[in-house]
């Protein structure tokens, strides 16, 4: 007889065997489990036995408490709208009445959806599972409490019919906000009892078990949770639940929640926090852990901060702007000092009748310290930071005049070469103005956009977007979706990270990544985590210290500013950048008005505007709607610290030819103020100030893009902008020095 033939009788053996000792074992683990099956009516008298408490950063003010004492009205099964269980089934478990308590059909095509989504985001739990889950096992995560849910989900389908186990899960499962089954729930959103639900309300309560923190409509996922009730009422019209214009009538009507009731300080920044918790220990753990937490909030800092946004969005309807938000941060230590992510988180949705994440001028629930706008010119500190770490300097002299930045368009703006006119690319300063030649320090610290432009692309598209990477900004990742336009700020950011980007700047280039938690600790006392400080250096020091000098000069910004506006607070030296986002429908408009400003201890950021983008009056841009805010909070803030001063950055050592009692990197290009006659970088110096020049060129005649300390390029006609840079140059000194300057030999006229 073979080998093959006489193993084979083993392997049969032992397969039988393995067989059998798993029965045995699964009938050993049922009958042991199934001993502690609770009495599903005590199940509906439970009570959390420890609640989370949130606290300020000196763990005197309670700010929140995660549950307390819970909501819950139970009905009989038979009171229960049909709506309600068939959204329910749709939701999260369409085969309930088919399955023995295990839904493997759910299983399966949770696991392939996954696989398809490329994540773990679809469950596959049934009705049961998640009652046994939610009622009676604690929340870790072990192979034993697997078991346990298992054994139990059978016992129960064996103990009691479809109709009761789905009556104790629509009485039991936690709907957020306190609320424990259908009947609690409904009153708590709409304010009504669950058989006056219309279609569209039943749609987003079954939306909300999966995860209800998050799917909460008082907190920063609104949006999501629109799109899960939509889902769910497709699923309702595949399952023949809802007629097609069930489905139409239901997904175009508008969810009216009631205003939430509830005892909580800094709400915006209680939902961050808690959203964070979430993410890490799981809804159970967050809502039946009795965690305390230990935030870096400064309580005193948010009442501040809450007024200044509340008294300035007042005043800012002035100029159409109805809404605020405001972000403090220790720059020191990244820790979120003060967070208020809309005007009045308890207010009601503006206009009235308005539909929130679609047409509401104010949304109160909506957090937009963490929602991505548009920065307008509070991103170009973040380039203009890239061009000093990559050898430009504050002296560095750029030309502010009409100039065309597509080089498929000619110089005056006109597309060539089959170009389409819409792409051709001319940017104005926010007052219609051109100043001729300008240092890089003039440049940002007025705000001026075509030297901004030029600087972007001596900086490097890619070059800049990694910049701002490195210092916090994490919503830029596809850069090929940027262009030129970046730096007036044409992408989106989030006010809590380009608040803690300019961090960077104050903290002379070390980074610390913006925290709200200092400690968590479980119901027990263990320390679940700590706040650490890993800061890190991501931009060089000379290279911060140019952009605080840059931000914090009082003097430079005046021609534009002001000595008085709100950039300035007083004699205590603050760094600080407007931004004004133009309205694309109407350029007579703004949509965004920001500001950002530091001292080496303290950085705030101000967003004032309207949530759905409606245009504000433009002269209610940064420095008008913003700033007033920035400024009250800061004085106020700071009322009682030191004066602290910026370390100036090095002097610039350089082997370039000394012109105007400067180094620069590039020529040093002065208008003499007696004959208006330019100077350059071939002039003798002893003769700069008082003959006649006729060879001025753009920055690129002189200096390599690609190094700017090295020798100038042989060939500067190679690069894609020399030609129109130069051609603006030129036209721009005959229109403005007639009979002043020789031609160039090259034609940049056609």
């Amino acid at each position: 007889m073979s080998k093959q033939r006489r193993f084979l009788p083993h392997l049969v053996f032992w397969i039988v065997m393995v067989f059998f000792s798993a029965v045995l074992l699964f009938i050993f683990l049922f009958f042991y489990y199934s001993r502690q099956l609770p009495n599903p009516n005590a199940w509906q008298d439970r009570r959390v036995v420890q609640s989370t408490k949130i606290y300020d950063r000196d763990n005197e003010h309670l700010l929140y408490e995660i549950h307390g004492e819970e909501k819950r009205t139970v009905i009989p099964f038979n009171e229960m709208p049909q709506m309600v269980k068939n959204a329910t089934l749709a939701a999260e478990d369409a085969e309930f009445y088919r399955h023995s308590g295990i839904n493997a059909r759910g299983i399966i095509r949770a696991i392939i959806n996954d696989i398809r989504g490329g994540n773990l985001s679809e469950g596959g739990s049934s009705i049961t599972q998640q009652l046994i889950k939610n009622a009676y096992l604690s929340p870790e995560r072990t192979f034993n409490r697997k078991i346990k849910e298992l054994v139990l989900t059978i016992a129960l389908e064996r103990r009691y019919s479809k109709d009761e186990i789905f009556n104790f899960y629509l009485n039991q499962i936690p709907y957020g906000s306190n609320s424990y089954g259908i009947e609690a729930a409904a009153e708590t959103y709409f304010g009504k009892r669950s058989r006056d639900l219309n279609l569209t309300e039943a749609a987003y309560l079954a939306a909300m078990p999966k995860a209800p923190s998050y799917f909460s409509p008082y907190g920063n996922h609104r949006q999501e949770l629109k799109a899960r009730a939509n889902h769910i009422l497709n699923r309702m019209r595949e399952l023949k639940y809802i007629s097609e214009d069930d489905y139409k009538n239901a997904s175009q009507t508008s969810a009216n929640f009631v205003g939430q009731k509830t005892n909580m300080t800094a709400p915006h920044f209680v939902m961050f926090v808690r959203d964070y918790l979430t993410e890490k220990y799981g809804e159970e753990v967050v809502e039946k852990g009795g965690l305390k937490v230990t935030t870096t909030l400064n309580f005193e800092f948010q009442k501040i901060a809450e007024k200044v946004v509340a008294d300035g969005a007042k005043r800012n309807e002035f100029y159409n702007a109805k809404n605020a938000s405001l972000v403090a941060i220790d720059p020191k230590t990244g820790q979120i000092l003060a967070m208020v992510g809309s005007k009045n988180y308890f207010g009601e949705p503006e206009p009235i009748g308005c539909e929130p994440g679609k047409n509401c001028q104010f949304e109160p629930n909506v957090n937009v310290a963490t929602r991505l706008r548009q920065p307008g010119s509070s991103f170009k500190p973040l380039v203009y930071a890239t061009a000093l770490n990559k050898g430009y300097t504050p002296d560095t002299i750029l030309w502010d005049i009409p100039t065309e930045f597509n080089p498929m368009c000619s110089w005056n703006g006109i597309a060539e070469n089959g170009a389409d006119q819409e792409t051709c690319y001319k940017p104005k300063n926010y007052d219609g103005r051109f100043r001729g030649p300008v240092t890089i320090k003039y440049a940002l610290a007025n705000s001026l956009n075509v030297p901004s432009v030029e600087v972007m692309y001596l900086a490097g598209i890619n070059n800049s977007i990694d910049m701002a990477e490195n210092l916090g900004i994490n919503s830029l990742k596809d850069q090929s979706r940027h262009g030129l336009s970046l730096v007036l700020g044409a992408g989106e950011v989030k006010l809590l990270e380009i608040t803690s980007a300019y961090g960077v700047f104050s903290q002379e280039g070390v980074k610390n990544n913006p925290v709200g938690i200092l400690k968590v600790e479980n119901g027990k006392g263990k320390i679940l985590e700590e706040y650490e400080n890993k800061n890190q250096r991501v931009l060089n020091e000379q290279a911060a210290r140019g952009i605080n000098d840059m931000l914090s000069d009082n003097n430079a910004r005046a021609p534009m500013f002001g000595l008085y506006s709100s950039l300035s607070l007083g004699n205590r030296p603050a760094a600080a950048k407007t931004g004004t986002m133009q309205s694309f429908d109407d350029p007579t408009k703004a949509k965004d008005a920001w500001i950002v400003g530091y001292t080496p201890s303290l950085v705030a950021g101000v967003w004032a505007g309207n949530n759905d983008n409606t245009p504000i009056e433009k002269s209610g841009g940064g420095v008008a709607a913003a700033g007033p805010i920035w400024r009250d909070f800061m004085t106020q803030a700071l009322k009682d610290s030191p004066i602290e001063n910026f370390t100036p950055p090095d002097p610039i050592i350089t082997d370039k030819p000394i012109l105007n009692g400067q180094y620069q990197i590039q020529t040093a290009l002065k208008i003499n103020k007696n004959n208006g006659l330019i100077a350059t970088q071939k002039t003798p110096p002893e003769l700069a100030q008082e003959k006649l020049f006729t060879e001025v060129h753009s920055i690129f005649y002189w200096l390599n893009k690609d190094d700017p300390q090295g020798a100038p390029p042989d060939n500067p006609e190679n690069d894609s902008q020399f030609k129109n840079w130069e051609a603006s140059l030129q036209n721009w000194l005959s229109a403005n020095f007639p009979n002043t300057f020789n031609r160039m030999p090259n034609d940049y006229d056609r």
